[in-house]
């Protein structure tokens, strides 16, 4: 049994298997063929944090693989009322076939997944996205690779440009360079840097997977994709008005695009602030794929789903 608590609990050879796997199940959703690996199969979906995108993209996509779905919050279950996160785990697990939890640290997270006797999936946690940049990393594939045959061919050597905050998205960024041959260039303001122990587990990270740079503008330089995420992630909104004025220089716009490679891309995880992290000319301009990038959250979240219940099909 395997979990997926952050991006660098798999290998490089388990993505490449995941990039071709998504490109198959969205090829069958796309031209309206029905597949049902998941039939019988239950997800429960437990968020301490508010969501979206999360619960859209694995709820339909549970739907679509012919599995069910619960969904709980703290304010409608147990956990909520002070039941442990280990009793929780003993429980759910016994009732279902794999459970993603969107919360607050990865701490809470690892607790479950040490007492639950089925696959847990990392929703969110303040420290890791992991979902996120493999939905990012297919959108890339997607839109610059040859296919999938050899994706992480498209992504070797590769520049992203990072502009923001160093929070979890940063962390899995850096994990997926490590891991996957590309670089990452940072940018963040003095005093919201990234914690590369964290995002290292205290590992020696491969040489060259990021750049640290001052000036955003220099990080952006060359890039083949731009990225970046709001300013004050859920959690941390107390500190709104001290991150705004801090961030106003990392806003990613029409200038740090233009010094990016010719072709590069613009994403963003959503939700966006138009004026604030990003320009309106940016995330509504003809680099941007946000949309592609929020729609395969569904698609590779299918296939980790069916690789996590099945293993390997294909």
């Amino acid at each position: 049994m395997k979990h997926y608590l952050q991006f660098s609990d798999f290998g490089a050879d388990e993505y490449q298997y995941l990039f071709a796997r998504t490109a198959v199940i969205k090829g069958k959703f796309k031209s309206y063929e029905k597949y049902h690996p998941l039939t019988d199969r239950t997800l429960a979906m437990i968020f301490e944090k508010a969501s979206t995108r999360t619960r859209v993209s694995f709820e339909a996509g549970m739907g679509q693989l012919g599995g069910t779905v619960v969904n709980l919050t703290t304010s409608d279950s147990q956990l909520g009322r002070s039941e442990s996160i280990e009793d929780t785990a003993r429980v759910i697990s016994r009732m279902t076939d794999i459970v993603m939890i969107r919360t607050f640290g990865q701490e809470r997270l690892a607790r479950f997944a040490e007492y639950s006797r089925v696959p847990v999936i990392n929703g969110l946690t303040n420290e890791f996205h992991p979902c996120q940049i493999l939905a990012d990393l297919f959108t890339f594939i997607e839109h610059r690779g040859q296919g999938t045959s050899d994706a992480l061919a498209c992504l070797e050597g590769k520049v992203v440009a990072w502009v923001g905050d160093g929070n979890n998205m940063a962390n899995t960024w850096l994990q997926a360079a490590d891991l996957l041959g590309f670089t990452v260039h940072l940018s963040t303001p003095s005093g919201y840097e990234v914690d590369e122990k964290l995002a290292f587990d205290a590992r020696q990270p491969r040489a060259g997977c990021y750049k640290i740079f001052k000036d955003p503008m220099q990080a952006c330089r060359g890039a083949d994709l731009v990225t970046t995420d709001v300013w004050t992630s859920m959690g941390y909104e107390a500190e709104n008005e001290a991150r705004r004025k801090a961030f106003a220089d990392w806003c990613v716009d029409g200038e740090m695009m233009a010094v990016a490679r010719p072709d590069a891309l613009f994403m963003h995880c959503l939700p966006a602030h138009r004026g604030e992290e990003v320009a309106a000319e940016v995330i509504d301009g003809p680099q941007s794929v946000v949309w592609d990038e929020a729609e395969n959250r569904m698609h590779v979240q299918k296939a980790l789903m069916e690789y996590l219940l099945l293993g390997r099909v294909a």
